[in-house]
């Protein structure tokens, strides 16, 4: 007795369709994901240059009159990259710093959402030479 059914290439064609389907909605979501991602950074460079950059210079480096009189570290230097851990970044931009003296070095970010302040500190180790 013969199999009834559609032929064996019909139904391997739409099985090759539905893989060529399923591996372009994954690469279309990944591509929304990274222009996510870059947009994202855009935004943290832009936060940087208005809220931070006096300080830390467009370079990250603190030389600026007020980095310098305030001690702000040169992110460029791998060492000050490695030594300063995410978690502290984040609580010193969230929170802000201040000397031993009580004195404000830095004032606690306002109105920037935590995920921003994320972006910030990833923002900011792009700085790492």
């Amino acid at each position: 007795m013969a199999k009834t059914g559609p032929p064996r290439a019909a139904s391997e064609s739409n099985h090759n369709h539905s893989l060529i389907m399923k591996k372009l909605l994954i690469a279309t979501i990944a591509g929304l994901l990274a222009l996510t991602v870059q947009v994202r950074a855009g935004d943290a460079k832009a936060q940087y240059e208005q809220s931070c950059a006096k300080c830390h210079g467009t370079d990250g480096k603190g030389a600026t009159r007020m980095g310098t009189k305030l001690g702000a570290k040169d992110y460029t230097d791998a060492k000050v990259q490695a030594d300063l851990k995410d978690d502290v970044a984040f609580k010193s931009i969230k929170e802000g710093l201040k000397d031993a003296d009580g004195k404000s070095l830095m004032k606690p970010a306002e109105d920037i959402s935590d995920d921003d302040i994320k972006a910030l500190v990833a923002y900011m180790r792009t700085f790492k030479k």
